[in-house]
């Protein structure tokens, strides 16, 4: 990342696009410090929530991370564990709930996401789109005020991604989460997204709304928006 400098509106959903190896990953991945543990990483700047900087020396990582849920490119669910057992894991990481209190919870985020009765399975046997929703019931098990999803339709065929969107801007509105997601879909960033940023050679390279990104005359953008069919569809409807 080479410079870049945005705000992030709360409580809504920012869409960060642009093409494999822009950083889009690794700006998420800044965002809740996971860089951190990555050797010979450097980060210059600040990035700050609420006005207070998280790599102040003050700052207690663990109780940052409380505030954020993390959906991971293809789910990142631990094979060993069971459903119930991968939704549950922050809660055993970050939280003193007691078990009882924590089973509750759990089935509450499962609920959520129409998963209802699948605790005791595995990802190996769920579908490509359960998975994803586990991971999104992972993300919010902690009421998190944030919630970053790298990816979240990767590897989903567009019905299914289509159901995850709209799951991701159900859970963002109703709870009051500030989301961002990193996709290569345009489809979801015109379906769900509302402040759109895009990203190039690790630059910012142009920010607006979803509508704003329509009439965009940058160069690099319009070639990457309208490398979908649908929109280039939708650009000759509508004689742009």
């Amino acid at each position: 990342l080479k410079g870049v400098s945005m705000d992030i509106p709360e409580k809504s959903i920012t869409a960060l696009i642009g093409p494999s190896g822009c950083g889009k990953s690794t700006f998420l991945k800044t965002l809740d410090r996971m860089n951190d543990l990555v050797p010979g990483v450097r980060i210059e700047g600040e990035v700050k929530y609420n006005g207070q900087d998280i790599f102040a020396p003050s700052v207690d990582v663990n109780e940052l991370r409380r505030e954020i849920g993390m959906v991971f490119q293809g789910g990142a669910l631990f094979d060993s564990m069971s459903v119930g057992e991968n939704v549950m894991f922050p809660l055993m990481m970050f939280s003193e709930k007691n078990r009882g209190e924590m089973e509750d919870r759990v089935q509450w985020a499962l609920h959520r996401v129409n998963l209802d009765g699948v605790q005791a399975k595995y990802p190996s046997e769920l579908s490509g789109g359960m998975r994803k929703r586990v991971a999104i019931a992972r993300g919010i098990i902690m009421n998190p005020k944030y919630l970053f999803c790298d990816e979240p339709n990767s590897g989903l065929d567009p019905k299914t991604s289509i159901v995850i969107d709209r799951l991701i801007s159900e859970i963002t509105h109703e709870y009051g989460i500030t989301t961002i997601i990193n996709t290569h879909d345009m489809n979801s960033v015109m379906e769900i997204g509302q402040k759109i940023v895009f990203l190039s050679g690790g630059y910012k390279a142009w920010e607006g709304t979803n509508e704003d990104i329509l009439a965009a005359d940058n160069g690099a953008i319009v070639d990457f928006v309208y490398s979908s069919p649908i929109l280039r569809a939708l650009k000759q409807v509508r004689g742009l």
